[in-house]
């Protein structure tokens, strides 16, 4: 039902310099893969195939790494390290990849505009690679294309967080409809202190229907001159219907070392088999 998902991919990741300087932040590695990656096969994983990445100046490593190395698999073909590749080979073969460039740096909101002509008049899915969101089962997109065959509408992905950080997210507020569901009647990019509506705090995972374009188009920006993605989202509430879902599993806010860090650690105790000893 849902095909593509949306990588807004062109910011500058400047919390992370000197590191990110000619490295997108997306290519980062959590232990040995890159965060986009993780992305990635999240959205396949929930039944998504075109990959429609919104980049910028200075992101050309995103385009290499979902492509073939042919000097690379030469050299290595036939060795033990052959096997490193099968995951992102694994992802290559399955996954369809097109990509934009955003000229200018004006907020999420028009990031996703300007995959208008990737997406087309399509219901989509937008990742934001910063936040690693990981279930040892089900996905967190995976658990919200459920939801979109049952509502057709768009979702947002939202999780508890304390109400001093609240100032850093969108949050919404709304009507509960089940201990995991809320229909959204108000959305805030990032609150003054003490002024959040709630302690529900948006995270990058989002399915969103394909009017939401033209309602961006008539968005005027918003929170440090940027035009928000929840700015559109709370007129296309008031207009029709917004869900926001609180996700099962764990997510990390990789946008900060400190998130970085608790993800790498996390991957590593739990996945890496380059464990001493062969645990994973």
């Amino acid at each position: 039902m849902i095909q593509k998902c949306l990588f807004p991919a062109a910011g500058y990741g400047t919390r992370f310099l000197p590191a990110t300087k000619a490295m997108p932040k997306e290519m980062m590695p959590v232990v040995n893969k890159p965060l986009i990656e993780y992305g990635v096969e999240e959205a396949l994983q929930a039944g998504m195939v075109d990959m429609c990445i919104v980049t910028g100046r200075g992101k050309n490593a995103i385009l290499d790494h979902f492509d073939m190395n042919y000097e690379l698999e030469h050299q290595i073909s036939g060795t033990s390290k052959e096997d490193l590749l099968a995951g992102i080979r694994a992802v290559i073969e399955k996954a369809n990849f097109t990509y934009i460039r955003q000229r200018e740096m004006k907020g999420l909101g028009h990031a996703i505009l300007t995959g208008r002509a990737l997406v087309g008049d399509n219901p989509f899915a937008v990742v934001l690679a910063d936040d690693l969101c990981i279930h040892p089962e089900e996905g967190v997109l995976a658990q919200m294309v459920g939801l979109y065959r049952q509502f057709r509408c768009s979702i947002v992905a939202v999780e508890e967080v304390p109400a001093d950080e609240t100032h850093k997210y969108g949050v919404i507020a709304g009507k509960a409809l089940t201990n995991s569901l809320v229909c959204v009647e108000d959305m805030i990019e990032k609150p003054e202190p003490g002024k959040a509506p709630s302690n529900l705090a948006i995270i990058g995972r989002y399915i969103l229907t394909p009017d939401i374009f033209d309602i961006l188009e008539q968005t005027p920006p918003g929170k440090n001159g940027e035009i928000q993605i929840t700015d559109a989202l709370l007129q296309q509430a008031k207009t029709g219907c917004v869900l926001a879902y609180k996700f099962k599993g764990k997510r990390f806010d990789c946008g900060t070392v400190d998130g970085f860090i608790a993800a790498t650690n996390y991957c590593y105790e739990r996945f890496c088999s380059c464990r001493p000893n062969g645990h994973g």
